[in-house]
């Protein structure tokens, strides 16, 4: 990972909340590390970005997952628990990052290897001070296997 910071990170981010998604773009843009940032609207399409199916077979690997719960088609759970089980990927760090509070998905998520779980601030200055959290954790902070 400590390499990706002489490089670009690829960060993919999992939200069906358009707002949301325009936030976390604009909040990126402004980081220290160049970054590209994949977006998937759904459970679905984010394990095809991530087993290069379909139109994502040229997907890189990202070295982040941002993760929502609540989510069209696979949700958040069924997609971490999937992440998770794979040799190839389980590795890449997973921040759930949700409007969830409920202690049952908070058990359930760091049950099936979230790396942290995050409830999104609805304060756009807050939001953004997160995201600079982030960055900084897991591009500067942790070492972590190269992936």
């Amino acid at each position: 990972m400590n390499s990706t910071i002489e490089n670009t990170a690829n960060i993919l981010l999992v939200e069906d909340n358009p707002g949301d998604v325009l936030l976390t773009k604009k909040a990126f843009e402004h980081m220290r590390i160049k970054n590209t940032l994949h977006v998937t609207s759904d459970g679905d399409d984010a394990l095809n970005f991530l087993f290069h199916r379909g139109k994502y077979q040229d997907a890189p690997k990202p070295d982040l997952i941002l993760l929502d719960l609540n989510m069209p088609g696979k949700d958040g759970i069924e997609v971490l628990k999937e992440i998770k089980s794979d040799d190839n990927i389980k590795r890449i760090p997973v921040v759930i990052m949700t409007s969830s509070k409920a202690e049952q998905d908070i058990v359930k998520s760091y049950n099936l290897h979230a790396n942290s779980y995050i409830v999104k601030p609805m304060d756009q200055t807050q939001f953004i001070d997160i995201v600079n959290a982030i960055e900084s954790f897991w591009f500067y902070i942790v070492k972590l296997p190269d992936i």
